[in-house]
């Protein structure tokens, strides 16, 4: 089971404003982390997991990384299908790109989900299985 995963990007504000504007359709939350990053998680009562947002390099990146470069993908569970339909939304209004809009995939059964590319161009996804 996932403890953690990070993204490094190169504008923090700007990926704060995104990641703030997804995190209620989720019912997550965003929490500073210092000057140079914030987690994105469930709440300070159940810290873990999280997704560490930062600006800073991490120790374990081979050289020649840099922000934007290596691209991931973070899919996040959602509620119900409402809450998938608002993470999209929310995420296009705060600078994010679709990626697949809302809706069911061709054999994946019981699943809805929506796409979006962070400012970074990262693949973020919110997933129902009904």
């Amino acid at each position: 089971m996932l403890d953690h995963t990070g993204i490094v990007v190169t504008d923090l504000a700007k990926a704060r404003r995104f990641y703030d504007a997804i995190a209620k359709p989720l019912g997550l939350a965003t929490k500073s982390n210092g000057p140079d990053s914030f987690l994105f998680g469930k709440s300070a009562e159940e810290p873990i997991p999280y997704l560490w947002i930062g600006t800073l390099i991490p120790s374990y990146w081979v050289e020649g990384s840099r922000p934007g470069i290596n691209q991931m993908h973070v899919a996040f569970r959602a509620p119900d299908e409402v809450a998938v339909r608002a993470f999209h939304a929310a995420a296009l209004a705060a600078g994010g790109r679709d990626h697949g809009a809302p809706g069911s995939r061709e054999g994946v059964p019981n699943y809805y989900g929506a796409f979006v590319l962070d400012p970074e161009g990262n693949n973020i996804e919110a997933a129902y299985r009904g």
